[in-house]
């Protein structure tokens, strides 16, 4: 997945006035503001309200449900191989939000103050703020893509 094809997207959704946040890997080079290395895909977090519009309209640019985990996750996959990975979220009326755990675990907290805008090329887009993204870091062996994500996000926790 590139930037431009990041940026397309984000533009769809906020003309669709879809609720979603970038996630993963893609949200860490938003909150530091540039590419900092590929990407196989882009994660998003989706107000689960809006589930099924993000669908509809992922679907009309030929994208297709490759591995459904609902309600934890869909991933979807168009034909030039680009992914797509959705997150759920239920949200409570305090602004934080739930996502399903896989196989009923206990799924995954998203804290008020866990989103955020950040920038890709130089375009506004919602994403999950440092802190939140440190959070889903924790309790696996890292990659060496998550050690690469989470000294960049550690050294932007408390930026704006």
């Amino acid at each position: 997945m590139e930037s431009s094809d990041v940026i397309d997207l984000f533009r769809e959704f906020g003309a669709a006035e879809l609720r979603v946040w970038l996630a993963g890997g893609w949200a860490v080079d938003a909150v530091v503001g540039r590419q900092t290395r590929g990407h196989g895909d882009m994660d998003l977090a989706v107000d689960i309200r809006d589930l099924p519009s993000l669908l509809d309209l992922l679907g009309g640019r030929d994208f297709v449900v490759t591995t459904d985990w609902a309600p934890s996750r869909l991933e979807l996959t168009d034909p030039d191989g680009r992914i797509v990975d959705v997150h759920p979220v239920t949200f409570a009326g305090d602004g934080s939000g739930h996502q399903a755990g896989h196989a009923g675990g206990d799924g995954f907290h998203y804290a008020t103050d866990g989103f955020a805008t950040g920038t890709i090329d130089g375009y506004a887009i919602p994403c999950l703020s440092a802190g939140q993204q440190l959070s889903f870091r924790q309790g696996y062996d890292p990659r060496a893509a998550d050690l690469h994500d989470i000294a960049l996000l550690e050294k932007h926790r408390t930026a704006p």
